[in-house]
């Protein structure tokens, strides 16, 4: 459960406010304004503190509670606007389109893409293939993957296919999460660029219906994480 005590609103104005600005493509101020017409009156600053607090505990929940995913992967990166320069945002999806993790990093290199390779495998368990563009560093950093998994594991290793088309899925997936961000016009820190894509993916994934829904609808779904 995640605890909303000391907060001066109550838990499910909070939880609407954050669900709204995660899913919809709209800034703090935009926010600030639909709130205002709903009888909140809370401003954009106490918005944002409530976006960068709640959105990636309530993502951890997404992660723990979603349905099992496929073990063909499809991974790629896209760019994110943080302090005015450009950071990179690995994503991967399975072979159906559905979330499986996310992480921003400052760098694109081997290290990175090891980095992220083992914290999806550590959310989803080992594919048995990823298909990844042809970068150099992702085809490395999925090759020290594959070394580890050798000598640390059952022995199996990860089929590395670098075929663009199939590719596809992802790079169509990039484009909810770039549409959320677009009005946001870039991020003045990184941890809270972290915590409101973490958000954003959480949403996104209700729309894809990886949560079990029960008849509930997407706020709903979102709220349930919070208990």
């Amino acid at each position: 459960m995640i605890d909303f005590k000391g907060m001066h609103f109550p838990k499910d104005v909070i939880l609407f406010a954050v669900f709204f600005y995660l899913r919809y493509p709209v800034s703090y101020r935009d926010l600030e304004e639909i709130m205002e017409e709903r009888g909140v009156d809370v401003d954009h600053g106490t918005l944002n503190r409530w976006v960068v607090k709640f959105a990636p505990l309530l993502a951890t929940q997404a992660q723990a509670r979603k349905k099992p995913t496929a073990v063909s992967w499809r991974m790629d990166e896209t760019y994110i606007k943080v302090k005015g320069k450009w950071t990179y945002y690995y994503r991967a999806v399975d072979n159906t389109g559905k979330t499986l993790d996310f992480m921003l990093s400052e760098r694109r290199d081997k290290a990175a893409a090891r980095r992220f390779f083992k914290r999806a495998i550590g959310t989803n368990g080992v594919p048995d293939r990823v298909v990844i563009d042809k970068s150099g560093a992702n085809l490395a950093g999925l090759q020290s993957v594959n070394v580890i998994l050798k000598f640390t594991g059952s022995g199996n290793t990860i089929k590395i296919l670098q075929v663009k088309y199939l590719n596809n899925i992802i790079e169509q997936d990039h484009r909810f999460v770039k549409r959320i961000t677009g009005p946001m016009l870039g991020f003045k820190a990184f941890h809270s660029a972290e915590a409101t894509l973490a958000g954003i993916e959480t949403a996104h994934m209700i729309r894809k219906g990886q949560l079990h829904a029960n008849g509930l609808t997407a706020f709903q779904q979102f709220a349930a994480l919070a208990a």
